[in-house]
């Protein structure tokens, strides 16, 4: 069968997705109940609509063998791991002596930098943003009042540190997205990610601590478990080895488990229960993923992917070039989905296409649309990150709009600045033979 002609309507389906997200989503959120299914659903429908060229059996077709994709099963396999993990990391008590340990250790002339890099490292465990947020501030609001700091600056120093373990940890449900539509290994993703952002999470810890110095002990008499962090020790330290992702999932629920029957956290009764919770939390997602990759198939079949792919690649110049736009295309689905896991979903197949168009590494382009989708959502004022994190302060009597959070946000700004810089300066360096 020929290849589809390339059509700009074969975008019709993307365009109706980001409308209903932009005009539902926007205008409307809090007052109208959009479940995050629905808009896929609608884009699926009408890219059915428009595979006229197709019998109805054969668009079928189409779409289940785009659904079916190796990546997408093995990557929707991997977000019900990974939610089995967090599940029972949670259950056993794993989160709460992080935070508590963390606490504990942090000097009094650290506070809010202190919180920046306790956030970031329980983020990095536990690999969802949303949940560290929903943990760390009443931690913030707690030393803004303890310490008579200004609120925003607080909240704002705890979602920076979810944001930067969000996008660097390797049980994030981006970073599963972004190196398995990249075809690339976890391990080179983490290396290449944290070349790139290092700059930025120094600069940000550099001015939480100027900018909020002194304070007093946080940590006096919070209880904590060493046993407790071998499930995240353990997880962390075999990714990073270059042990499958299954495999590391596998072994970190495992011993999760184990840790938490033996320390009494988690009663035998309960074991199942909390894994089967955290797999839970992950069924939108991988709905969502399962939707996205039929209504992409349908829209290569339709042509859209072929005229998206020759757009961008006719204005590319060159890896830089191609570097840009692979940080642009992240950035703008994620303004209009506000969500960075399912942008980093609908962008891979093009990312990748233009990626091996133009020589840029399989770990550099998962990191980029990793980091530009984070860069994006952790600004978004009508994103779940912000719109948690100024929630829970509010209900703590600490009265904050996302909004009053953005100038304090240091890190997805320095990031989204750093990033380029970082990259030009590495490729100069690598031109002028230098090291």
């Amino acid at each position: 069968m020929p290849s589809p002609r390339p059509r700009l309507i074969g975008l019709l389906p993307v365009a109706i997705l980001l409308l209903l997200f932009l005009g539902v989503g926007i205008p409307f959120r809090g007052r109208v109940d959009l479940p995050a299914i629905v808009p896929f659903l609608a884009a699926l429908g009408v890219a059915f609509l428009q595979c006229r060229r197709h019998a109805f059996h054969e668009r079928l077709n189409v779409t289940a063998r785009a659904m079916g994709q190796v990546d997408v099963m093995v990557m929707c396999l991997v977000f019900l791991l990974a939610g089995a993990f967090a599940g029972a990391a949670q259950a056993a008590g794993a989160v709460e002596s992080t935070v508590n340990l963390g606490l504990t250790l942090l000097p009094p002339w650290a506070a809010v930098a202190g919180l920046f890099a306790l956030s970031a490292l329980v983020s990095t465990a536990m690999g969802t943003s949303v949940g560290t947020i929903v943990a760390f501030t009443p931690i913030a609001v707690g030393i803004a009042l303890k310490a008579g700091l200004p609120g925003a600056l607080c909240v704002g120093a705890a979602v920076c540190g979810a944001m930067f373990g969000d996008n660097l940890s390797v049980i994030s449900d981006t970073t599963i997205a972004a190196t398995r539509t990249q075809g690339c290994d976890m391990r080179d993703k983490f290396r290449e990610n944290l070349r790139l952002v290092w700059p930025a999470a120094l600069l940000s810890l550099l001015l939480f601590a100027v900018l909020a110095p002194g304070g007093a002990p946080l940590g006096d008499g919070l209880p904590y478990s060493l046993p407790r962090l071998l499930p995240y020790v353990a997880v962390l330290a075999a990714a990073l080895c270059g042990v499958n992702v299954v495999l590391v999932l596998a072994l970190g629920t495992l011993l999760s488990l184990g840790v938490g029957i033996l320390t009494g956290a988690l009663p035998p009764a309960e074991a199942f229960r909390a894994v089967g919770d955290g797999v839970a939390g992950m069924y939108d997602i991988t709905a969502i993923s399962i939707v996205v990759a039929g209504v992409l198939g349908l829209v290569r079949e339709n042509g859209g992917i072929d005229w998206l792919l020759g757009h961008i690649l006719r204005r590319a110049k060159g890896r830089r070039g191609a570097q840009a736009g692979i940080a642009l295309l992240v950035s703008a689905v994620d303004v209009a989905t506000a969500n960075n896991t399912v942008a980093i979903v609908m962008a891979g197949p093009v990312v990748r296409a233009v990626a091996e168009r133009h020589g840029v590494s399989p770990a550099r382009a998962a990191a980029l649309i990793d980091i530009y989708a984070s860069v994006c959502q952790g600004l978004l004022p009508y994103g779940a990150q912000l719109l948690y994190a100024a929630a829970g302060a509010t209900a703590l009597g600490l009265a904050l709009t996302p909004a009053q959070l953005m100038p304090w946000l240091f890190y997805p700004i320095l990031m989204g600045l750093t990033v380029p810089l970082v990259l030009f300066l590495r490729g100069f360096i690598r031109r002028r033979g230098v090291v």
